[in-house]
């Protein structure tokens, strides 16, 4: 591993099957990544794994010797190799990660956390003293050890643990300080807020946002035909997506009620894909920016596509909701792919 991948903390959990540890990790995650970090995992199994389908393509492609095959898709990637990799391996291929936690691999030369349960009858794998902390649901029977014990469910605690003496130096303390900082909805102590705006300039603001409603051959049909006895489907989507851009604050907790200059929201049915397609646009004269208007106008006219057709088609797909540009405000320009 470089100097440069050396420095990414990382922390392993050892315990026998059945001892909770994917657990405490999967509960670790959010609470990690809620202090500014960003995480990463890497499993090891000691057997063998299933991570594709037969006939998918990438499956296909690895049956036919590929040695590494990657796919992505608008909402996540992955990687597959044909031959296993060390950890040290694994490890250099995460570049930009403040954190990696590992299950598994417990020959690997690392700072590590025993884990143990005696709900299941599960022993530590090794002496208490070769782990850095452990985490067990029957603290009593770790009395003598001089080093530190959790609760299993104590998952915050560990956290903050993990902050401390993991993460280690002052340098990534200030970066978790900072990068909890950016989270601007919290206050020092972590209390939720709607953030002070009063000091920002009034400038014009604009954002444009878009989703997209998958439908079968039928609905479709009937969309365009109009034959849904609801009503007309696009029109009666556009109005209830100008509402929602207006309704806003009252359900996203920390928007603040703005005046809007402007609403567009325009649907299109796409034949090709055999689609809605939603795009919304909304315009202000403010100290705060738009997005959340624009967004929550495109998911309302999504679920208003949904509830006309729901009747006739159950297994509707929204999907693609997300922020196509904004403009105006100390953060500058955004325009999604650039």
């Amino acid at each position: 591993m470089s100097e440069e991948k050396k420095r990414i903390p990382v922390l392993g959990f050892s315990g026998f099957s059945g001892c909770g540890k994917t657990t405490l990790i999967e509960k670790l995650i959010p609470l990690l990544k809620n202090k500014g970090l960003k995480v990463a995992v890497i499993k090891h199994d000691g057997h063998d794994f299933d991570m594709d389908k037969e006939g998918k393509d990438t499956c296909r492609f690895t049956g036919a010797g590929a040695d590494t095959v990657m796919i992505s898709s608008v909402s996540k990637s992955a990687r597959l190799n044909s031959y296993p990799m060390s950890l040290e391996e694994m490890a250099a291929d995460i570049g930009n990660a403040d954190i990696i936690l590992v299950e598994g691999y417990k020959y690997a030369d690392i700072p590590r956390m025993g884990v143990t349960s005696k709900r299941t009858d599960c022993k530590l794998a090794e002496e208490a003293g070769v782990y850095r902390a452990l985490a067990c649901d029957d603290v009593s029977g770790f009395e003598n050890t001089d080093r530190p014990v959790f609760d299993l469910d104590d998952a915050e605690g560990i956290t903050e643990w993990i902050i401390s003496d993991i993460t280690g130096s002052d340098k990534c303390k200030e970066q978790v300080r900072q990068k909890t900082d950016d989270l601007t909805h919290f206050d020092p102590e972590g209390n939720a807020r709607m953030v002070n705006v009063s000091d920002k300039d009034i400038t014009l603001r604009e954002a444009k946002a878009g989703a997209k409603v998958l439908v079968n051959a039928e609905t479709f049909k009937l969309i365009s035909s109009g034959g849904i006895k609801k009503g007309d489907v696009l029109t009666v989507a556009q109005v209830a997506g100008i509402m929602g851009a207006k309704r806003t604050p009252d359900i996203i907790p920390m928007c603040h009620p703005i005046m809007i200059d402007g609403t567009d929201v325009r649907l299109k049915l796409n034949e090709e894909e055999l689609s809605v397609d939603i795009e919304a646009s909304v315009k202000c004269t403010g100290r705060t920016g738009v997005e959340m208007e624009a967004l929550t106008a495109c998911s309302v006219a999504a679920l208003t596509v949904y509830d006309m057709c729901k009747a006739v088609q159950r297994d509707i797909k929204i999907t693609d909701v997300k922020l196509l540009s904004k403009s105006g405000g100390v953060h500058g320009d955004y325009k999604a792919g650039i």
